[in-house]
């Protein structure tokens, strides 16, 4: 009985992850973004447990990683376009222009199907990533919303600028599929030289949502993209020859 539930609980939680996935998308349709939002930061929380539970359990099942790529479509792919969409028809109608231009939205999908297809198929990605992880892009997502509802006065008019919203789809969706390193948040020791990039990441991270909350969310994705950066750089650097 141990071992059978040993075996499937990573499965079990990634499908929390894909139910919590598929609620988020029904929320964001009824205009409920502060709510669909959250149900891709607990589908998050999901997806960071299931590899744990598999790494602590040592229980990678054939299906496992397919699994876990199928729900992150649906909670960092389909449910942050979907609150993408919504947003854009918050923004202001460029007249004969916004009725097309909105469903760019759904470029997120499709990049990040690219994104997670590559993942299961790409050993060079084992250790860390190439390309900005999907559930970075759809967390970047979420925060929106939820700062639109704080009426932060810095961010909220781009956030519903029609020139602003197609732009960055564009950028997201370029960096998801990006040839670019990108680090993983797994700790394999507590050495600090070999974590220093991701001790800083936790570090800036805890200050910056202890004082700015959910604003501080996209500030720490730039953080997280820039020390990937740096991180990689500096090891290419010292690569002999």
């Amino acid at each position: 009985m141990k071992k059978r539930i040993k075996k499937h609980l990573p499965n079990a939680i990634t499908c929390a992850n894909l139910f919590s996935g598929c609620v988020g998308i029904v929320l964001a349709f009824k205009g409920e973004l502060v709510a669909a939002a959250y149900a891709i930061f607990l589908s998050a929380i999901f997806d960071f447990f299931d590899g744990l539970a598999s790494r602590v359990l040592k229980s990678f099942s054939g299906i496992g990683k397919d699994l876990d790529s199928l729900a992150d479509m649906v909670s960092f792919g389909v449910l942050p376009a979907v609150i993408m969409y919504q947003l854009f028809l918050q923004a202001h109608q460029i007249e004969r222009v916004s009725n097309w231009l909105n469903f760019i939205a759904f470029l997120i999908p499709v990049f990040s199907a690219l994104r997670l297809a590559k993942f299961n198929v790409d050993t060079r990605q084992a250790e860390n990533f190439i390309g900005l992880p999907t559930p970075a892009n759809a967390i970047l997502i979420a925060s929106f919303p939820i700062i639109i509802s704080n009426h932060n006065r810095f961010y909220t008019p781009y956030l519903l600028n029609p020139y602003v919203l197609p732009c960055f789809v564009v950028i997201m969706c370029a960096l998801l599929v990006l040839e670019m390193p990108m680090m993983s948040l797994k700790f394999k020791n507590r050495d600090f030289n070999e974590n220093i990039y991701r001790y800083l990441l936790l570090l800036f991270s805890a200050i910056l949502i202890l004082f700015f909350n959910f604003a501080a969310v996209p500030v720490v994705i730039f953080i997280y993209i820039i020390l990937s950066i740096i991180q990689f750089k500096f090891a290419h650097d010292k690569v002999p020859g």
